[in-house]
């Protein structure tokens, strides 16, 4: 079978939104909320300086959000929020 590989990045990318969105049992830190546009670009200099966190843009009307997590923990994600928060003074945590 010949397949391009752009396919497979596509489908990487799908298998990693859905793993996100199957995770609700545990916490989240809203970092930045409003345009599409803002929130790519906001996402996108998150991702460059703390690589090892995941993120995810999320559509709750009106707005955009930026999400950062799952943290399985209260205490693994009032860390984090207190590492990013100079950075990011908005952020607050949430339990989707």
């Amino acid at each position: 079978m010949n397949q391009s590989p752009k396919f497979e990045e596509l489908l990487n990318e799908k298998r990693k939104v859905n793993s996100t969105l199957a995770i609700n049992d545990g916490y989240k830190i809203q970092i930045f909320s409003g345009s599409s546009t803002d929130c790519k670009k906001q996402l996108n200099d998150f991702k460059k300086e703390y690589k090892e966190l995941d993120g995810t843009i999320v559509f709750s009307s009106p707005q955009y959000k930026v999400y950062i997590g799952p943290f399985r923990s209260r205490l693994h994600a009032e860390g984090t929020l207190n590492k990013i928060k100079d950075k990011y003074p908005t952020s607050l945590l949430i339990k989707p």
